[in-house]
């Protein structure tokens, strides 16, 4: 499916994420995220990684939000294996707020360093586009001449439009480490080898 607007010409109230989901609210108090399967063991250096006042990104299993990660702040550690974060963007359904809520570490990770990409994205290089308040992972698929390019979501099947200033170049976070897919690549294969 293909959508013929850019992202910048829709409006918040009519902004939709891929899957049409409608924007995270919450009406009070904080929310437990859903734990993954086998997740009661967490490395004992990823427990004491996050601190207070830390801008982090959380990434949620509910459905509609899969592959999403929203910015957000460690307010406190809460629990074991748990911390109350603030979101940078999402707010209260009241709007009186930012919204909080307790993750599960599995859901957080540090963000990432900024890479600037002075130029321009290339033809099928992997990107974050900025869209609802979250990064999505997708694909350039057309670089326009305007400092705009097209990017599909595989997961959804959709293209938009993006401006460069909302795109940031893919990075995976693999063992407490910041990697470029080419390099994540490379580690496939020489582990293989």
């Amino acid at each position: 499916m293909t959508h013929e607007r850019t992202v910048s010409e829709t409006t918040s109230s009519s902004k939709v994420k891929p899957r049409e989901v409608k924007k995270r609210k919450k009406k009070s108090g904080t929310k437990k995220a859903p734990t993954r399967a086998g997740a009661n063991v967490v490395d004992i250096a990823a427990k004491n990684k996050f601190s207070q006042g830390m801008l982090v990104e959380v990434s949620s299993d509910e459905d509609g939000f899969e592959g999403a990660w929203f910015a957000a702040t460690i307010v406190d550690a809460v629990g074991k294996d748990k911390y109350l974060v603030q979101y940078q963007s999402l707010r209260m359904e009241d709007d009186a707020d930012f919204l909080r809520e307790e993750i599960d570490i599995l859901h957080i990770r540090p963000s990432p360093p900024e890479t600037l990409v002075l130029d321009c994205f290339k033809l099928m290089e992997e990107v974050d586009a900025l869209y609802n308040d979250a990064w999505w992972v997708g694909v350039v698929t057309k670089v326009h001449h305007d400092s705009r390019y097209t990017v599909y979501f595989k997961d959804t099947k959709e293209e938009l439009i993006f401006e460069h200033t909302d795109l940031r170049p893919h990075q995976d976070f693999i063992n407490g480490k910041w990697v470029m897919p080419s390099k994540v690549l490379r580690l496939c294969f020489a582990k293989e080898a």
